[in-house]
């Protein structure tokens, strides 16, 4: 189960960790302790990240970096590519909805 810490320390390879939006990022992390399925888990994560901005700079590299470690996490491998496709579509067309980014997520999983 990943905590705030994960998340900040995750930012820190890229950026500083400080935050923007530190609530948006409890919400996600919320939701994903109640939930066993953790790719909603995760898309409500990289939801926070992306449309949130929970981070002051970093936010998409930390996104791309937990859908990477996540997979692999559990058992599955990313494509790089369709992951970078997949943050571009989020902020290009403002994906706000869960479902839709679960999808795009499972889309970019092998």
């Amino acid at each position: 189960m990943l905590t705030a810490k994960d998340v900040v320390a995750i930012n820190q390879e890229f950026h500083n960790g400080n935050y923007a939006n530190r609530s948006s990022l409890e919400f996600a992390l919320d939701y994903a302790k109640r939930t066993t399925n953790w790719a909603k888990a995760l898309a409500h994560l990289v939801r926070a990240i992306l449309v949130d901005h929970v981070f002051e700079d970093g936010n998409k590299r930390t996104a791309a970096a937990l859908i990477l470690t996540e997979a692999y996490v559990h058992g599955f491998v990313a494509d790089k590519d369709k992951v970078a496709r997949l943050i571009e579509r989020v902020l290009r067309k403002n994906v706000t909805n869960v479902q839709e980014i679960e999808e795009m997520i499972k889309d970019a999983i092998e």
